[in-house]
């Protein structure tokens, strides 16, 4: 290692003690065929993987606790007295882990006499004085007082990454006085006494008052009540626990600082830990690595007639060919082709200029590219891949290419091996699966306002670039294809139901919708005197003017003039002024109402009616949204640019903004929309007699719902009880606690509770299916779909309860969320293929929630109705008939 390193690539040091017991608290007991335990091994060496790939370049260590006790234990026999012994289940798994690391090329240290916090220390502070950058990676906040302008602490679990600053954030002191907050504060799981009834306010309320623990007690007697007793007793304890707390810096050790680089991984020996133990992905996966990580890279400029004519060959003789293409924006409808990448053989790739605006550069003539490459790219025989190919598709179609033959995307093999795992963007890919650090867009074409378009980038900075994004997705496919093999249900996901939808959405971004600027206008205004006339409401009632949106301005009207109560702090101890807090505050008072109000049209306009017109396309005249398969962790599509998903269909404001989305003249806008879908599914996954019985009878699911948990005869329900019964149905779906439910109800907890344990009464089969559903989660780490779609839930285990009753309620939704929405993308492939078939004038326009939205010949509706219909309720088979709404109009609320 050199004398020199940067904050991109530090020194890593890792405390292998908070990982090992994070890890056994946060995974599922798992355990191999021969009884080994291997949860927390899988869990640390998970978290030590990540490390290498996000700092593929940096120098690590992994320091663990020694058996036996310390020099602490000496200065204070009680220390860590409360802590029970390590359970034999953990201790059988550290050797192995141990094994694991130092097989994988990593320094491991482990220092009898002493703890890991102070070979830490040791190693925090040699990095500080020969002016290295280190991190130390760690769940334990005591480490926290080694921080300074070199040495940063994260938390591996959370991601959150402290420096000094951040520090004095997270606890109200920086790292100079963390010894003092931890010794006033004391510490539980170690036994170290601090001042009884002193938290971590008192604690830090003191030292910004005296500056140090040395000012407290030289100040202790001008300290009042009883904490000022407590304060005063405990002086001679409090010497003892700031030696407890702090981390020693200078450890004897036989290795220093500069000692860590990571070696060669001994392969063979991996294999047979891996083997041992089970770990069949991890057996992929190290087979693989070397040979992705070594491959030297061979990147061509194709300026040539010549050297096309030699690319088109390639591509016509390789098994699979990866398209990339370049662009001088992300609006796919209005931007230009700049340039095309392609690459036939891993480590190789040719990038096409068509439109650098660079003088001098010698470019293929456009349409001479375009014609020649339309028949290779266009061949069914020519098997391509991309990264978030749509886009690509997208680009080419508006330069008369119409791709035929879609191998697979990249993109779309990491969501559905595992949505949650890492983002699924070229970079964050290339580092996950590859170790490969991608040139990054502003390496090329520069950051913020002095970014330039691609099509600004010269040439010769544009081939590398380009070249290796077209490149790096072949690599990737040859990494994923296996590891999707090793899952067949997934990999049939991948083929049979997201590849295919990636040209239908493609048509659909296409098509487009025509947009009615003067209703959004006229909206526009209306909003414009709706928002002055409460501002005006809301000056009067606070006696004065101010600033609607600022939080600041509202914690003073609110709490000191008005003397509103406080329901809820923010993480800085001021008054919130969150939505939930003005929700229940507008029970009582006028002014939050009016705020609310403010908020909702104020988001209405800014969002929908005023930016709306402004992203038709200059070249359609239509609104063309993105739609998104690899976002949401269920396999709901979302779109963006703009987002119509989160457009408000409940209130008049919101049903206006639809009514802008028109047909054309003599076309008509057809809805159809899934009929409680979601409950639908519940009901077949759940198989409960009652629920399939209703749906089965074609009753109104949230009417029976009301007779069963109100007991009162089905005719005599009124509006209010069925709205209460829709409120528990999907509330079930989503995991509502009696907590949750109370709030949303305006009812108390045990009344809440009450109609649960009525519902559950009444449909046990739920029930059952919950508590399996969380239990399949906990033994397997994750839950399925209908289809197999995974949702992986790392903290379905967790210790925290209240990270662990979130995974449990994700665990519950995720399989009837995840299902409905890939019931959605299969009718709407049925319905694709139905269309073309017919030859009926009509196409598909919208997608949203449970909504599929067609823009028809007049003359051609009924049977488009029909197609629609017919070919969604058969999209999937279910114990009870999906139902089909469908409606019909000049614009889309009227269809809807």
């Amino acid at each position: 290692m050199t004398d020199k390193n940067t904050d991109r690539d530090p020194i890593i040091l890792i405390d292998g003690s908070s990982y090992l017991y994070r890890a056994y608290h946060a995974l599922p007991p798992l355990e191999s065929s021969k009884g080994q335990p291997t949860g927390a091994i899988r869990g640390v060496v998970s978290m030590i993987k990540r490390i290498l790939v996000d700092h593929s370049e940096s120098p690590v260590v992994v320091v663990f606790d020694a058996k036996g006790k310390t020099f602490r234990n000496e200065m204070y026999k009680e220390y860590k007295a409360n802590r029970p012994p390590m359970p034999e289940d953990l201790v059988s798994q550290i050797e192995p882990i141990h094994e694991i690391i130092k097989h994988m090329g990593i320094q491991l240290i482990v220092k009898t006499g002493v703890e890991a916090d102070d070979v830490i220390g040791t190693l925090a502070e040699q990095a500080t004085k020969q002016n290295l950058f280190a991190v130390i990676s760690t769940g334990d906040k005591d480490m926290t007082q080694l921080v300074n302008n070199r040495v940063k602490v994260v938390n591996t679990m959370s991601g959150e990454l402290l420096d000094s600053k951040g520090v004095k954030k997270k606890f109200g002191v920086g790292p100079d006085l963390i010894i003092d907050y931890l010794a006033l504060i004391g510490d539980t799981s170690d036994n170290v006494p601090g001042v009884e009834k002193v938290g971590p306010k008192t604690a830090v309320k003191w030292l910004e008052e005296y500056k140090n623990l040395d000012g407290i007690i030289e100040n202790c007697e001008s300290i009042k009540g009883k904490v000022g007793e407590n304060l005063r007793s405990s002086i001679e304890q409090l010497r003892l626990s700031k030696e407890l707390v702090t981390i020693k810096k200078d450890v004897e050790l036989e290795l220093s600082i500069n000692d860590f680089k990571v070696k060669d991984p001994n392969q063979e020996k991996l294999n047979e830990i891996f083997t041992e133990l089970e770990f069949k992905t991890w057996l992929e996966e190290e087979n693989t690595s070397k040979e992705t990580e070594e491959i030297p890279t061979n990147y061509e400029l194709i300026n040539t007639e010549s050297s096309l004519k030699k690319l088109i060959q390639k591509i016509k003789k390789a098994p699979v060919v990866s398209v990339d293409t370049e662009t001088n924006g992300l609006q796919y409808m209005d931007v230009d082709l700049v340039g095309v990448s392609i690459s036939t053989a891993l480590g190789e790739g040719a990038y096409i200029p068509l439109s650098h605006a660079e003088e001098g550069q010698d470019q293929l003539d456009l349409d001479f590219v375009i014609k020649s490459l339309k028949p290779v790219l266009e061949d069914s025989k020519t098997k391509l891949i991309g990264q978030n190919i749509k886009f690509d598709m997208n680009i080419l179609s508006r330069y008369g290419i119409d791709i035929k033959n879609i191998e697979s995307d990249t993109m779309l093999m990491s969501y559905v091996l595992n949505s949650t795992a890492t983002r699924h963007n070229l970079d964050a890919l290339s580092r996950y699966y590859l170790n490969h650090k991608t040139i990054s867009f502003e390496e090329v074409a520069g950051k913020g306002a002095k970014q330039i378009t691609f099509d600004q980038v010269p040439v010769s900075k544009a081939v590398d670039y380009a070249s290796e994004d077209a490149d790096i997705t072949l690599r990737l496919f040859q990494k994923l294809e296996p590891l999707l093999k090793l899952e067949p249900t997934l990999e049939n996901l991948l083929k049979e139901i997201e590849i295919p939808l990636i040209k239908i959405l493609s048509k659909t971004e296409s098509a487009g919708t025509f947009l009615n600027k003067k209703v959004l206008e006229a909206q526009s205004k209306n909003l414009s005197e709706r928002i002055e006339r409460l501002e005006e409401m809301a000056y009067e009632v606070a006696g004065e003017e101010f600033n609607l949106s600022s939080p600041k301005q509202l914690q003073e009207i609110f709490f000191e003039k008005l003397g509103y109560p406080v329901i809820k702090k923010t993480p800085g101890g001021q008054p919130s002024t969150a939505e939930n807090v003005l929700q229940e505050l507008s029970q009582s008072y006028d002014l939050p109402k009016i705020i609310l109000e403010h908020r909702t049209l104020s988001k209405l306009k800014s969002t929908y009616t005023d930016k709306l017109p402004n992203q038709i396309s200059s070249n359609t005249g239509r609104i063309h949204t993105s739609f998104h398969q690899a976002v949401t962790t269920t396999g709901r599509l979302s779109s963006s640019d703009p987002n119509l998903q989160n457009i408000p269909i409940r209130t008049e404001d919101g049903r206006r903004i639809r009514q802008a989305f028109v047909s054309k003249k003599g076309y008509k806008l057809i809805s159809a929309d899934y009929s409680q879908i979601e409950l639908r599914v519940m009901a077949h996954l759940s198989k409960d007699k009652g629920l399939i019985e209703a749906f089965n009878k074609k009753e109104d699911i949230h009417s029976r719902t009301a007779s069963e948990v109100f007991e009162v005869p089905l005719e005599e329900i009124d509006e209010d009880q069925r709205r209460s019964a829709k409120a528990i149905n999907f509330g079930l779906i989503y995991g509502i606690s009696a907590f949750g439910l109370s709030n949303q109800l305006k009812i108390s907890r045990n009344l809440a509770a009450e109609y649960m344990d009525i519902y559950f009464t009444r449909y046990p089969g739920v029930r059952e299916f919950m508590e399996k559903t969380k239990e399949f989660a906990k033994k397997r780490g994750y839950v399925e779909t209908l289809y197999g779609r995974r949702l992986y839930l790392p903290e379905i285990n967790q210790g925290n309860a209240i990270r662990r009753q979130a995974a449990e309620r994700a665990a519950i939704n995720a399989p009837v969320q995840g299902t409905a929405a890939d019931i959605m993308k299969k009718a709407m492939i049925l319905v694709d293929g139905a269309l073309e078939e017919s030859k009926l004038d009509a196409k598909m326009i919208l997608q949203v929630h449970d909504e599929l939205i067609l823009e028809t010949l007049e003359s051609d509706c009924d049977k488009t109705k029909e197609l629609l219909v017919k070919n969604m309720e058969k999209a999937a088979e279910l114990e009870i008939s999906l139902e089909v709404d469908v409606g019909m109009g000049n614009n889309w609320d009227q269809a809807h």
